[in-house]
């Protein structure tokens, strides 16, 4: 796609940016400027709320359909998992400007840790400047990873609000350190400076440059889903156990949990807002091949793409369902408490609708199946997709080998 020339004065969700290196190096990629991203259509201005059982408590979750502003709901997941957010119990759909509130609310209220007059002007800088640039995180985000770690990324602004909440801002797209002419190449650079290098490279008279462009060239292309086999090693040996970051990979911005040492990424697809036992999505290979698991990391058990997703007709009733809730929701804050049973209806409709599309998609007397190869996936999660293997037994923990 073309380079996104973006709305600087007015950032909106209907630009969004969820700006990050691109996997296949060019020119063209190099004038569009540093961690630039292609224009994305038009996102939504309200997200779903599922409702999640989290450590005997009922956590809220956001969920996001296609060109969610990712930087922003995995912030915010990471907080409502931490109890350091919450939303009353009864909310179903919540805006944009709302979790901006929230966001700026829990950064207001973070207090430094130290005395000395010189490190709390610091801090209140670090404050003022992480306000300045929450909007971004609404809009897209500047990334720039470093292939020298995992926790390695060129200092932007928006890293202080990462720095400032105490969340890990992680990837794995690292360098394997067998490969030798692929560690000449790469270096200690960032992305950026491996592009800049690659077509340096490309227009040198100097054999010896061109070929290390070329295998440089050749490490970004054979690693375009931003993260390899290495780079998984290293980051299961950095996070920590029971750490809640976030992790950044295919330009996209997901939550990550480390749970007896086996990482997890969080399900905020859309389409799996009725799925209570789909919450984490397991991370030990490259291809995508995953399982779900429910809050506790136990094993979901046979779970279909029909199940989730069902015909093109069923999906499109269950989004005219889900659009009439948003606008019963917005209708009950303006009049108050008298819409509510409307919006408990609709909810209702929908929720035995959905009910009866299983039944019909699952017949008392059919021997439940193995679930399918090709398991539903958000088509904005940004990940590969990949076939999805189910384990056996559903009351153990998802055990990876």
């Amino acid at each position: 796609g073309e380079p996104s020339e973006g709305n600087t004065e007015n950032p909106s969700l209907q630009n969004l940016l969820c700006s990050s290196p691109s996997a296949s190096p060019s020119e063209e990629a190099l004038e569009a400027g540093p961690s630039s991203c292609p224009e994305s259509g038009a996102s939504a201005d309200y997200y779903f709320v599922k409702w999640v059982n989290w450590k005997g408590e009922r956590t809220p979750i956001i969920t996001q359909s296609e060109n969610g502003p990712c930087p922003l709901l995995a912030i915010m997941n990471i907080l409502f998992l931490r109890w350091k957010v919450k939303l009353p119990p009864q909310k179903e759909v919540i805006t944009s400007e709302e979790l901006m509130a929230h966001l700026g609310d829990c950064i207001l209220s973070i207090q430094p840790q130290e005395n000395s007059e010189a490190l709390q002007l610091n801090f209140q800088q670090n404050v003022n400047d992480a306000m300045t640039v929450l909007p971004k995180l609404s809009t897209g985000l500047d990334v720039n990873v470093r292939f020298t770690g995992v926790a390695d990324f060129e200092y932007t602004p928006e890293c202080i609000v990462f720095d400032l909440l105490n969340i890990p801002l992680y990837h794995g797209w690292l360098v394997d350190p067998q490969s030798a002419e692929a560690v000449q190449a790469v270096g200690k650079l960032s992305y950026n400076q491996l592009v800049e290098k690659i077509i340096t490279c490309k227009h040198s008279n100097d054999s010896t440059q061109v070929a290390e462009g070329l295998i440089a060239e050749l490490f970004l292309e054979s690693s375009a889903a931003q993260l390899t086999y290495h780079g998984l090693c290293e980051l299961m040996a950095a996070v920590k156990e029971g750490e809640l970051s976030v992790f950044f990979r295919n330009n996209h911005f997901s939550t990550l949990i480390k749970h007896k040492g086996h990482l997890y990424l969080l399900v905020t697809d859309q389409g799996f807002l009725n799925e209570e036992k789909v919450i984490w999505e397991s991370l030990h290979n490259v291809e995508g091949d995953s399982c779900f698991c429910d809050s506790d990391f136990h094993l979901t058990q046979h779970l279909e793409k029909e199940a989730s997703f069902g015909s093109p007709q069923q999906l499109q009733q269950r989004q005219v369902d889900q659009d009439y809730m948003i606008a019963l929701s917005l209708q009950q804050q303006q009049q108050g408490p008298l819409a509510m049973s409307d919006l408990e209806l609709a909810q209702q409709l929908q929720q035995e609708e959905y009910q009866q599309q299983q039944q019909q998609q699952h017949p008392p007397h059919q021997a439940p199946q193995q679930a399918t190869p090709q398991q539903a996936r958000a088509q904005t999660s940004g990940r590969s997709s990949g076939e999805r293997r189910q384990r056996a037994n559903k009351d153990s923990d998802c055990t990876l080998l």
